[in-house]
């Protein structure tokens, strides 16, 4: 009897929630609206593609330095390495504004 009851009362909690859907106004409405809801969905992924991209060279850059301070004779070579490091965190970062541009 519970499962009864525990699958009648998930059902009329589905009902209930899909009664939006079908209070739709119209198509031009809804054109504009998702317009917008890209606009910020756009915005949002790039932030956070560029924060987390900002993450990633503090993260290469400490470590650069943590490993020229561990071995002052090799700081040459992780220059060159860590410089490289950027160069293509910051490549994905780039990408993904020119595919928020593209899609958005």
């Amino acid at each position: 009897m519970n499962k009864i009851k525990y699958l009648f009362f998930s059902m009329l909690a589905l009902a209930v929630m899909a009664l939006p859907t079908f209070a739709q106004t119209g198509a031009a409405d809804n054109d504009s609206t998702i317009t917008a809801y890209k606009a910020i969905g756009g915005g949002i992924l790039f932030g956070l593609a560029a924060g987390l991209g900002a993450l990633g060279q503090g993260r290469i850059g400490g470590s650069a330095l943590e490993g020229a301070a561990r071995n002052p004779s090799a700081a040459g070579q992780l220059q060159t390495m860590m410089i490289l490091g950027f160069a293509f965190v910051e490549s994905l970062v780039i990408f993904a504004l020119v595919i928020m541009f593209v899609k958005f």
